[in-house]
């Protein structure tokens, strides 16, 4: 892009609003493409003839409504974003898929009977967005793991986690923020940071769960908003400890309006206890617990408590006749979650993905591999060859795993040296087979 450019094809303006305005418009015809190179600020400021600290101010502004991101050395660039691996997906080439990270449909209950009990009620503009009778024991539900009167919480229904974590960045949020989330981390909360414009601030796990140290960087680095999952967390299937909680909470204490999102998406089907990080004196903060891991991924409701601020926000991206959600959904799951034979189902379902996760880590182990206890649906399993070469040589022989590279937040980290297996529906002679062969592919 040189001076000499035609009109409509070059980078204009002497202010920083107007020089960010032409950018966004030439990405807009398509004039800069993701990942092109805009000129240095020196020459820009030569090229329109302004001054050196009017360029730098523009290509703040660019970044940060996320339209260009800095690349050290390489300069500034248009902000390609990385793609982000499917959840659920793989190619249908008659390997068996051990990767998709699917509750079992086994456990998933038939709502046929459910379903006579919530028609017959038509709901108008103008009706409550929430309905009324899952609002109440949405309210007894959340409360009971939080430090808050039942009374005090506000509950708001989205359309599963995915819908919930999107809205309240749009609400609360503005592109270019920085957004703290666990690496690795859940395919669709890394989609919905990349495809929102905001940028990810990773923080490691160990076996406890965020680290301090890297929960205090993402702060210190601006940090707006702190995503994270209590148990089973996806791929890791870590659960924060009641220490670490302590740990994290302190340190949180310092940012209480920082929004902090739980995302308890295992909630009734965990092994594990609830430690949260929502300490009585946080400010900005919501919980969310979706249902389509017990009651079925097509099933998109989500439980949302959060403060009052935080649900009107949350509220104005819901209002009826716009994108509320459905009141046959609302009270499907409803009838659904206090249906006594349901819920011994969803506690067999618990117990079964418990007991054959620890069945497959037993495998493992007699195949020189081992894997501390986790919860969740799969197996984060490490593996000593790079993730993606195992993931290769098991798709030879007949299997599909999903490398750890696909869950990093950062695109430039290290190869990772993990794979996530969902083996839960495997019989032993099964799951020792595919213990063998991921002893002999990495």
């Amino acid at each position: 892009m040189t001076p000499s450019a035609p009109a409509g094809t070059r980078i204009v303006g002497t202010t920083a609003a107007e020089i960010s305005d032409s950018v966004r418009r030439l990405v807009d015809r398509g004039v800069l493409a993701p990942g092109d190179a805009l000129p240095p600020v020196r020459a820009l400021a030569e090229q329109l003839g302004i001054n050196r600290n009017t360029a730098v101010a523009a290509y703040r502004q660019l970044a940060t409504s996320g339209v260009v991101v800095s690349a050290g050395r390489s300069g500034t660039r248009i902000v390609s974003p990385d793609p982000v691996a499917q959840e659920g997906f793989s190619r249908d080439d008659g390997a068996r898929d051990v990767g998709a990270g699917n509750p079992d449909p086994r456990f998933i209950p038939d709502p046929s009977r459910a379903l006579a009990q919530v028609t017959g009620r038509p709901v108008l503009y103008g009706s409550p967005v929430v309905d009324p009778d899952l609002e109440t024991w949405a309210r007894a539900f959340l409360s009971a793991d939080l430090e808050r009167d039942a009374d005090a919480l506000r509950v708001t229904v989205t359309s599963g986690a995915s819908d919930a974590l999107d809205r309240l960045f749009t609400a609360l949020l503005t592109p270019g923020d920085v957004v703290a989330i666990e690496d690795p981390g859940f395919l669709t909360g890394i989609h919905t940071l990349r495809v929102g414009g905001y940028r990810a601030a990773p923080v490691p796990l160990d076996d406890e769960g965020m680290t301090p140290e890297g929960l205090r960087a993402a702060l210190a680095a601006g940090a707006r908003a702190v995503v994270h999952t209590p148990r089973a967390q996806n791929p890791t299937g870590v659960s924060l400890t009641a220490a670490r909680a302590r740990e994290l909470r302190a340190i949180l204490a310092d940012h209480p309006y920082v929004l902090l999102v739980e995302d308890d998406h295992f909630s009734l089907l965990s092994r594990r206890g609830f430690h949260s990080l929502i300490g009585p004196g946080h400010e900005r903060w919501a919980l969310v617990r979706s249902v389509s891991k017990f009651l079925g991924p097509d099933m998109s409701v989500a439980l949302v408590a959060s403060d009052a601020h935080t649900a009107d926000r949350l509220g104005m991206r819901l209002r009826p006749g716009t994108a509320w959600v459905s009141h046959l959904l609302q009270r499907l799951a409803l009838a659904l979650v206090t249906d006594d034979a349901v819920r011994a189902d969803i506690e067999r379902a618990g117990s079964h993905y418990a007991a054959r996760n620890d069945a497959f880590r037993t495998a493992l182990a007699r195949h020189g591999i081992d894997c501390p206890p986790s919860d969740g649906l799969s197996i984060w399993v490490p593996v000593s060859a790079p993730a993606r070469s195992v993931t290769a040589r098991l798709r030879e022989r007949g299997w599909v795993v999903r490398s750890g590279d696909e869950f990093r937040v950062s695109a430039s980290a290290d190869p990772s040296h993990r794979v996530r297996v969902t083996a839960h529906d495997l019989d032993d002679a099964a799951q020792d087979a595919l213990a063998a062969a991921i002893a002999a592919a990495a």
